[in-house]
């Protein structure tokens, strides 16, 4: 991409974070643009629409004090690029990858163009080998893999955020001789949702594994479109360059997509539904598909996209799209939430589609399979039970139903529920499922070997 190297006075038009310059030539799509105000500060914005006849341009900072007649623009000749360094772990950085936690700039000359390079198809490498969040809900039943891209569903008011900060401490990979890193993106957060972050990292030690992209709800929304963007590109560095495992924790999704809304509304573009943008499927897709594993580089990218889920509607266009870009879903319940359990996992419609190949005797224990299926099956038929009980009262339960009943019951306070600080290891949390498992009758265990009934569940008798 060439700059013109041309100053062009004036705009044609300006609305929200949009301005509009005619009779532009030798200008591409994503190409960078300083943005001069009449005061003479000057302001970075992204072409993002090219006609014959004018430019539209995107300005990161916002249009305020703008003048139509006084505004200057030059194109710069180049994409928006970030820096990239080893040094950006522990630290906290804005949209830009400039650091915003008072220590010094980053001794690195190297810079990235935020929306990564190309990937041939034919090189990616299928996701696999399992990463352990320490929570039991995660691990057991939903695992997640090295490469997958696996997003969380909430809904305002429940616990995400300590969710999302709980994985950011407790994360690993069982191999500890392969480097580990997290990168967290954080999009439209509150002030006191961005502390609880900043400091738990801080207080906890876990800031110094951590690469922080902080965009704050005050900020401006073209911002927001930003921030994933660089994160993404440092966490393709740390892993395809630095042979480093990346788990990549973005929130909030729901505030990125209102900000692609918003400025699809400025740019006055046909909207698709509920208002967002036609094309926010391939935006989105531009995102997710930025994870995976690539063959001969040892490093991955693993992703866990947070969204909100507005009016707790799963259904909606950004759950809907997100489902399906990746590769399964956590599915966080109202009502578990109300009943004190913590995570608020709801087992029933939460999967990962990549589960069977991070577990099994290579990576996890023998029996996970096998138990996972028989805890989906046992909860399933206590949901079924839950609600005959509202019909016809716990008495009218036949022996069987008060045994599933027992057992959902205890399988929710004793292997989903969990201490926000306790971090479980693959062999506690299926340790776990066998004591829940006891509440049932040998008979009623059909998705498991009888070698490992014998193996494990007697084991579990004897020691309890």
């Amino acid at each position: 991409m060439q700059s013109s190297n041309l100053e062009y006075l004036g705009v044609s038009s300006i609305n929200g974070p949009i301005i509009i310059v005619e009779n532009v030539k030798n200008v591409g799509y994503d190409e960078l643009v300083s943005v001069k105000t009449p005061t003479g500060k000057t302001r970075i914005g992204k072409v993002i629409q090219v006609s014959q006849k004018a430019v539209t341009i995107q300005v990161f900072e916002g249009t305020a004090d703008l003048s139509p007649s006084q505004t200057r623009t030059r194109f710069l000749g180049h994409s928006l690029e970030v820096p990239v360094s080893t040094e950006m772990l522990g630290r906290i950085m804005n949209s830009y990858g400039e650091p915003i936690d008072g220590y010094p700039n980053f001794f690195t000359e190297e810079k990235r163009d935020i929306n990564g390079y190309p990937l041939n198809p034919t090189a990616r490498q299928y996701p696999k080998d399992f990463i352990q969040t320490g929570i039991s809900a995660i691990d057991g039943l939903s695992s997640l893999v090295r490469g997958q891209k696996l997003p969380v569903f909430s809904s305002p008011g429940l616990s995400h955020n300590a969710l999302a900060a709980q994985i950011v401490r407790q994360a690993q990979i069982r191999n500890a001789n392969e480097p580990f890193n997290i990168v967290f993106i954080a999009m439209g957060l509150k002030h006191d949702d961005a502390d609880f972050f900043r400091k738990g990292f801080e207080e906890t030690g876990a800031i110094k594994n951590v690469a922080m992209f902080l965009n704050l709800a005050d900020d401006p929304p073209v911002e927001r479109i930003i921030t994933p963007r660089a994160g993404l590109t440092l966490a393709e560095y740390l892993a395809y360059e630095q042979d480093s495992h990346v788990l990549v924790i973005m929130t909030d999704m729901t505030n990125y997509c209102e900000a692609l809304r918003e400025i699809s509304s400025a740019m006055e573009e046909v909207p698709s539904r509920k208002g967002y943008p036609g094309y926010m499927y391939s935006d989105l897709a531009s995102l997710y598909e930025r994870a995976g594993r690539i063959v001969n580089k040892k490093g991955s990218i693993t992703q866990m996209p947070i969204l909100t889920m507005p009016n707790d509607d799963i259904t909606h266009p950004i759950p809907d799209l997100t489902g399906y870009i990746t590769e399964g879903q956590i599915v966080l319940s109202p009502s578990l939430e109300k009943q004190g359990i913590y995570p608020p996992i709801n087992i029933t419609t939460s999967l990962s589609r990549l589960m069977k190949d991070g577990i099994g005797p290579d990576n996890t224990r023998e029996d996970h399979a096998n138990l996972s299926s028989q805890l989906y099956s046992a909860y399933a038929q206590y949901s079924a039970v839950k609600s005959l009980v509202t019909i016809i009262g716990e008495e009218g339960l036949s022996a069987r139903d008060k045994e599933y009943l027992r057992f959902g019951e205890h399988f929710e306070r004793t292997f989903i529920n969990q201490n926000r600080a306790e971090n479980r290891t693959i062999e506690q949390t299926l340790d776990l499922a066998w004591v829940a498992l006891l509440d049932l009758s040998e008979d009623e265990l059909l998705a498991i070997k009888p070698e490992y009934i014998q193996k494990y569940l007697h084991k579990t008798k004897t020691e309890a």
